[in-house]
């Protein structure tokens, strides 16, 4: 598979593609939910643009093959938040890979926070086979490439 290698100067240009997004159509999110580990760089990038609270949703796929391979999604019980998660929700990862991970989100956090009144999501790539289509994203991908971020460097030593 081909990997994309992407440097931190690229990624704050692409979180900043985020931000100006959701900000442009209007959206006012009360909270911002990341998705731990990937969605955490966005999430703060959205959380201090925006100056809104942020929280946290641990959920995970990749542990096989040493974290490159897709298994049984697994959803934290819990979310680290020091506000309510209600009212305008923007829920944030880093990609929509086959974007099962965040439609599985979407379904756990509207039947388990009933005080969401809006659920919105965003993501800084789209790769082309995802069956989701979050709200914003920084990047549409043509192919299905491998992404390497700056802070996963530890991971391919």
């Amino acid at each position: 598979m081909n990997k994309l290698h992407v440097d931190y100067e690229q990624y704050h240009h692409l979180i900043d593609r985020v931000v100006d997004a959701v900000e442009s159509s209007g959206y006012q999110p009360d909270l911002i939910l990341g998705v731990s580990r990937g969605g955490l760089f966005l999430a703060d990038g959205l959380s201090r643009s925006l100056r809104k609270p942020m929280a946290v949703i641990a959920a995970s796929s990749y542990r096989e093959s040493s974290g490159t391979s897709q298994g049984d999604l697994q959803i934290s019980s819990t979310i680290a938040s020091v506000v309510p998660v209600a009212g305008q929700i923007l829920l944030v990862d880093d990609l929509a890979d086959s974007g099962h991970t965040l439609r599985a989100l979407c379904t756990h956090l509207k039947q388990f926070c009933p005080q969401i009144e809006q659920l919105k999501t965003a993501v800084v790539w789209v790769k082309p086979s995802s069956v989701f289509k979050p709200d914003y994203a920084a990047q549409y991908l043509e192919s299905d490439a491998w992404i390497v971020q700056p802070f996963e460097t530890r991971d391919f030593t």
